[in-house]
């Protein structure tokens, strides 16, 4: 008897009619959540300061920045917050003004020539330093002083060195027969001077970076190349270039990044002028903001969007040309 109760509660076949019998199911139990792990708390741990601090100091100022540039700011409302949306206004006044051509100029040329020569300047010295001659420790620690000085130092220091009566580059211009330059004060030469000197700031960084990118390069392929007659040029062009693209491109990628928002070293020694001859996106929009009686938030707020989205398009355009790099 328990033997037929025991097949009747299983599956049977079809009959002759296409009946069949079923057996009820076992219910399933529900799987039970897992509690998170000590390290899990670890890492959420490590996780919440540095979420906290890039919202409280990187998220939270970009939709401010967003907002001013989207509103119609006064001393008044940016005091009270009852500035009304304007939407792209703000924009369009800034691609009406006729400062916008000459800023837009200024920002590309002063990008453009402070990566060439700070990238192949850096370079050259990596190159030349990574031949661990004597004192070459001593030589690369002396070339970092211009990075490691405050930026109001080394701005300060051009313009003294600038300057068109007691500056000491027009008093060696002088020793040489050379007429004086206005450096500073001539609407010609104060865009090349704040380029010297940035250049002259960022030559350290490139310098560090390439240099630990050349550290990397095992020895053995410049031993085979000079075995097979390669002279130090193809070794360059053929085994040290090629292999130092990954380091190149974050180089030059964070060099542009810095490069656009410069902002200091041209206030300090020229202040974008004169006839705005010097401004770039970073004075103008600190001209904007802040250089006038009747601060004009929105615009200044809308040219410094301009330069982030700058920043992201090149950024944006470097991880896609990783990924296919990776992919081949």
């Amino acid at each position: 008897m328990k033997q037929t109760t025991h097949l009747s509660e299983r599956r049977l076949p079809p009959d002759r009619k296409g009946a069949a019998t079923t057996a009820p199911l076992p219910a399933r139990s529900m799987p039970r959540r897992r509690r998170p792990t000590s390290q899990q708390w670890a890492a959420w741990a490590f996780l919440t300061p540095v979420t906290l601090y890039l919202g409280l100091f990187y998220a939270y100022p970009l939709y401010r920045n967003l907002d001013l540039s989207l509103r119609h700011y006064t001393v008044r409302s940016f005091v009270q917050g009852d500035a009304p949306f304007t939407g792209l206004a703000n924009y369009r006044t800034v691609f009406d003004d006729p400062a916008f051509a000459p800023a837009l100029t200024h920002t590309v040329v002063f990008t453009v020539v402070c990566l060439v020569f700070q990238y192949a300047i850096g370079l050259a010295l990596a190159v030349f330093f990574h031949q661990h001659f004597r004192l070459s420790t001593t030589l690369r620690a002396l070339f970092l002083v211009p990075w490691l000085l405050p930026l109001i130092v080394s701005a300060s220091t051009w313009s003294w060195m600038l300057n068109s009566d007691s500056g000491i580059v027009n008093a060696a211009l002088h020793a040489l027969g050379v007429a004086p330059v206005n450096w500073l004060t001539s609407p010609t030469w104060s865009l090349t001077s704040v380029i010297i000197a940035n250049i002259w700031i960022g030559i350290p960084f490139n310098l560090v970076v390439l240099h630990s990118g050349l550290q990397a390069i095992p020895h053995s392929l410049y031993e085979a190349a000079a075995l097979d007659g390669a002279n130090a040029w193809r070794r360059f062009w053929h085994i040290t270039f090629p292999l130092l693209r990954p380091v190149s491109a974050i180089t030059l990628l964070l060099g542009l990044v810095y490069t656009l928002k410069v902002f200091d070293i041209i206030w300090i020694m020229t202040k974008g002028g004169p006839a705005d001859s010097s401004t770039t996106f970073a004075t103008w929009s600190y001209q904007l903001g802040f250089g006038n009686l009747l601060p004009a938030f929105g615009p200044g707020a809308a040219v410094g969007n301009l330069l982030v989205v700058a920043a992201l398009v090149f950024g944006l355009v470097y991880l896609r040309v990783q990924r296919k790099q990776a992919l081949s």
